[in-house]
């Protein structure tokens, strides 16, 4: 093709005005359905299984709020999901900015929730506030029980819009929350869940969460399954059950714990040493694993790096101008770091990267 062609071809035709007309403005959820990619990371396995990441985390939540202790995750027959928490139940009262009931504007309106002011929670994963109207919008259909006020509310929905408004059910003489969802077969190239990956998943969280027990539940005809963990040692048991599983050798017995408090800030460092050559750093905040990594696992390496340098040095171990990178202390190294921050700066609402710069120095 001769150049005069191809500029030819990408001429804008001077008959196609480019004015108001063209500008779109996508209401409610229409946004979610349009590009889910920037909700959910992608439409393939992924990002089905961050649908429920998304309700679970909100489940979390309660859980670090000190309200939940209990939390279930079920795939149904025809890989529907639900998730069950003994928290206080989403709120029902009417949301004062809108005139709805709170559980409608949770799931309704992107950017709701009880993270931003600080009075809801204090220390959340799901900072952006649409976690639960993203798995409404990308979802089928979805119904919400929520045992509150001792009686259950419920309310359902359709691919973001409602299609019962909440009403009373029953009575109840506990209190918690139920959302069960079938993913949207036009938003997701397949919709069947793994187990594996949703039991992996959950066994982080509570390792992540001394105390607070999962549950996962295979209900699949041919694929039942369940499983329940709950493990008090927090993210010591965590490193511990890395090393059984792998049948790794260490080289010191005492696993190293490190805790330390900031303002509003909390990190938790578990560390042990083995005889492999390769390191393992798997790096949490509020709860989310940063797979991505960020200022948090920056903050650590960089720590680590300077201390035993600094030890070599006093105690004559290294030479003068010898100096080990961190690629060398960090050889055979396991460590599990947690953060938890009142307003954590997550890259993207997948929240695989860490941005606070003060978590370096604490």
């Amino acid at each position: 093709m001769a150049d005069n062609e191809i500029l030819n071809s990408t001429v804008v035709d001077a008959s196609n005005e480019y004015d108001a007309s063209e500008i779109q403005v996508l209401e409610g959820l229409e946004a979610v359905r349009k590009r889910p990619g920037m909700y959910i990371g992608s439409t393939s396995e992924s990002g089905l299984h961050h649908l429920v990441y998304e309700i679970v985390d909100n489940s979390i939540d309660e859980a670090l709020a000190g309200f939940c202790d209990e939390i279930t995750v079920t795939i149904n027959e025809g890989d529907t999901i639900t998730v069950t928490d003994n928290g206080r139940g989403i709120p029902v009262d009417i949301q004062p900015q809108t005139g709805l009931p709170a559980l409608e504007v949770v799931f309704t309106v992107l950017h709701a929730g009880g993270k931003f002011g600080g009075g809801g929670y204090k220390v959340s994963g799901g900072l952006h506030g649409v976690g639960a109207s993203v798995v409404n919008a990308l979802s089928q259909w979805l119904e919400v029980q929520v045992h509150k006020n001792g009686q259950i509310y419920e309310m359902k929905f359709s691919r973001g819009n409602v299609t019962e408004k909440m009403t009373v059910v029953g009575r109840t003489d506990r209190t918690g929350t139920t959302v069960t969802f079938k993913p949207d077969p036009e938003m997701f190239e397949d919709t069947v869940y793994s187990y594996d990956i949703l039991h992996t998943r959950m066994r982080e969280e509570a390792f992540l969460n001394a105390g607070l027990r999962i549950n996962t539940v295979d209900l699949r005809p041919g694929k039942e399954q369940r499983d329940s963990m709950c493990y008090e040692g927090g993210i010591v048991s965590f490193v511990e059950w890395i090393h059984t599983r792998k049948s790794m050798d260490v080289i010191h017995p005492e696993i190293i714990y490190i805790s330390t408090q900031g303002d509003n800030n909390v990190a938790e460092v578990a560390m042990q040493y083995t005889t492999s050559y390769s390191e393992m750093i798997l790096s949490f905040a509020n709860n989310v694993h940063t797979g991505e990594g960020g200022t948090h696992e920056e903050g650590f390496k960089a720590a680590l790096t300077k201390v035993i340098n600094d030890y070599g040095k006093r105690n004559g171990l290294l030479k003068d101008g010898e100096k080990l990178s961190g690629e060398d202390v960090r050889e055979g190294l396991t460590v599990v770091i947690s953060v938890k921050l009142t307003e954590a700066q997550f890259e993207g609402q997948t929240k695989t990267k860490l941005g606070n710069s003060e978590m370096r120095t604490l």
